[in-house]
């Protein structure tokens, strides 16, 4: 159990990295481009339900990827710590 502290510590500052690089390159695409549209979605997973929405079709079609990536990774690591 000991292995998961600097692991999740690890996880924690590629998060931050990840975060400011994002602020980052929008300040500068900001600058660059006038015309912007802003498409998204998002899930939320209720135990094995997951309520999914997007504003278009390729944004829906990526978060849907993603929340059955995401059951599939989460399905195997609560088996493995079952077993």
């Amino acid at each position: 159990m000991n292995h998961l502290i600097p692991i999740g510590i690890f996880v924690i500052i590629i998060g931050f990295v990840i975060l400011v690089m994002g602020f980052m390159t929008s300040h500068i695409k900001d600058t660059e481009v006038k015309d912007t549209e802003v498409r998204g979605g998002g899930v939320i997973l209720i135990g094995p339900i997951p309520i999914i929405w997007g504003t278009d079709k390729s944004s829906l079609e990526i978060v849907l990827i993603l929340a059955i990536i995401l059951m599939l990774v989460s399905y195997f690591v609560l088996r493995g710590m079952h077993v």
